[in-house]
């Protein structure tokens, strides 16, 4: 998502952030009623201190700021704490982390749903005091890319466009890094978003192609490029990349979630299961639910209550509790034979 240098407590501009186009899928099959608008969105803060030799930080703000550069929310956040922000609306936002007011990592996020439900963003840091590199959920040093001083600052200009809406401008000087610097892999993959905003899919997957041609093991390409397969209802296309995903990161509740989704789509639950309830594991609710369709569909009522149950443990705020506490009062204790 983004690679930072900082030395000391003093953080540059992270070297890009990637526009994050969380494809969300409606699971309207489980004709369950859902709102817009009101998410939660939270996550863990991660800080690996084996490496660090002096002293460290004892807590961390976490800043969210919406396109325009203002401050919705800012939390106090220890080690191995939870950030949390609430009431967010669907839109784009960054949460910035900060260390004695100067900024170590920077993520873009979009928060899309048509139900009001919670987004997860957990951020990982690593501490070598003097220097830190910062690798929030899928970071790594070999996915740090090293243009030139000109590229940089046209990338720079290119994710204000794109912060702008300005998307013509920002695919231009996209493309004028590339043909610089063809194996920009990073640029690739931020060519292939501003496509998807547009939605040119034929460029947007080709861009994405090209990120994963010159860079296999780059997760945020991969990740992307299977969502938008599932978005063209390509499915056994998306299995195939978002396989590679998992491969990568498997405690990816997003890849695993998709992937699993993916299955469903296919006909093919028992290969489904799996990796929804890695999902499930690692945070994600919304896997809940769709383990409680597959299992009422093959009659496994008492398995789809608890997962009901498990789903509102979760999300106690959802719209439609009512309705999932009537379902699970009725077939939590049912007498079910039948194994899967």
């Amino acid at each position: 998502m983004i690679t930072a240098i900082i030395n000391g407590f003093v953080s540059p501009k992270s070297y890009w952030r990637s526009v994050l186009c969380l494809l969300m899928f409606s699971l309207a099959a489980s004709g369950i009623a859902a709102q817009s608008g009101g998410h939660k969105l939270y996550g863990d803060m991660k800080v690996d201190e084996s490496k660090a030799s002096g002293v460290v930080p004892i807590s961390f703000d976490v800043i969210l700021y919406n396109l325009s550069g203002n401050v919705l929310g800012r939390q106090s956040v220890p080690n191995r704490g939870r950030y949390q922000f609430f009431n967010v609306a669907d839109g784009q936002y960054d949460v910035v982390v900060e260390v004695e007011n100067k900024e170590v990592a920077r993520l873009r996020v979009q928060i899309s749903s048509p139900f009001k439900t919670d987004f997860r963003q957990d951020i990982e840091l690593e501490w070598h005091s003097p220097y830190v590199s910062t690798r929030p959920g899928t970071i790594s040093a070999s996915d740090f890319y090293k243009r030139s001083p000109s590229n940089q600052k046209r990338f720079e200009k290119a994710q204000e466009a794109t912060d702008k809406k300005r998307y013509a401008e920002s695919i231009a000087l996209l493309k004028e890094i590339l043909a610089n610097q063809p194996d920009d892999f990073q640029s690739w993959t931020e060519l292939g978003t501003v496509y998807l905003i547009e939605n040119n899919l034929m460029e947007a997957e080709n861009s994405y192609l090209k990120a994963t041609e010159l860079r296999p093991e780059f997760f945020l390409a991969l990740m992307n490029l299977g969502r938008l397969r599932m978005l063209k209802k390509d499915f056994d296309g998306a299995i195939s990349i978002l396989s590679q995903a998992v491969e990568k990161k498997a405690d990816s509740a997003d890849a695993n979630f998709y992937l699993g989704e993916a299955y469903l789509q296919i006909k093919k639950g028992s290969r489904a299961v799996g990796y929804l309830n890695e999902a499930a594991r690692f945070g994600k609710a919304e896997a809940h639910l769709r383990l409680a369709l597959l299992y009422n569909g093959a009659g496994l009522k008492e398995k789809a209550a608890a997962e009901y149950e498990a789903f509102l443990k979760k999300k106690p705020d959802y719209p439609d509790r009512k309705k999932l506490e009537e379902y699970i009062s009725a077939n939590k204790s049912a007498a079910n034979t039948t194994k899967p």
